[in-house]
């Protein structure tokens, strides 16, 4: 008869994590006794808040900024994570960025960025996980519900996260010896800052009665699930999507 793992200590690297989903889901990976490295692009001042927070509920934590759109960052990001803690046992790709336009208005800059950071941040990110991560580790990208919802306006958004998909599917069969699992959590309308910039009181509401739940998601509610997927029980689920969003899609 199996027993349920005991939840190990795991050296956890969360990038894009110095705020919504990121940060919640690094304060409580800390809580649970993991070792967490904040990866973040820009605000310094919200990176070492988060690390102070962690460390103040008697947590380790440690940050490193870097723009994972330059394959060159993210080299010298696994660098210090290795140096810092002499092992990496779990990526979470949670970095990412949505600007809204129809397809036949996107401009140009606002395509490059998208990609740059969801598609090719994350693939720069995968690419060093699958060549570093110890034995037995995991690798857990952030998608969205938005590719099932197929919103107007979410087009080239909607692209990255669909590639990321797939990108974890064949990142799974890839890994086969390696005993890493290669898994997808895809939210659905969260209320983050990333989210509600730009919208309407009004679209706000409506996105809110849109799943049977009848409400937007916390970022609670993903970090609770990431922090499942990070642990030993989710350890046979591989290559699969988790849509989270109360019944959205």
């Amino acid at each position: 008869m199996s027993t349920i793992s005991v939840k190990q200590e795991k050296v956890i690297l969360i990038t894009g994590a110095s705020r919504g989903i990121g940060a919640c889901t690094a304060i409580l990976l800390a809580k649970q006794g993991h070792k967490i490295i904040i990866n973040y692009a820009n605000n310094d001042q919200e990176a070492e808040h988060i690390v102070k927070k962690i460390q103040m509920n008697g947590g380790i934590a440690t940050a490193f900024k870097a723009n994972i759109g330059h394959s060159n960052e993210v080299i010298q990001l696994f660098e210090y994570a290795f140096e810092t803690y002499g092992r990496l046992d779990v990526l979470i790709n949670n970095a990412g960025i949505m600007y809204l336009d129809k397809i036949e208005d996107v401009d140009d800059q606002s395509i490059d960025q998208i990609l740059a950071i969801n598609l090719k941040g994350a693939v720069y990110t995968m690419r060093e996980a699958a060549k570093r991560l110890t034995y037995g580790g995991k690798i857990i990208n952030l998608s969205s519900s938005v590719v099932g919802l197929r919103p107007e306006g979410y087009g080239v958004y909607a692209a990255s996260k669909a590639a990321i998909e797939s990108l974890t599917a064949i990142l799974a069969k890839e890994l086969r010896g390696k005993n890493i699992t290669v898994n997808a959590i895809a939210p659905g309308p969260t209320a983050t800052e990333l989210f509600l910039k730009g919208k309407s009181d009004e679209l706000i509401e409506q996105l809110a009665k849109a799943a049977p739940l009848e409400r937007l998601g916390t970022v609670e509610d993903i970090a609770v699930v990431l922090a499942f997927a990070v642990n030993e029980e989710s350890n046979w689920i591989n290559a699969q999507v988790l849509r989270v969003n109360g019944g959205i899609v």
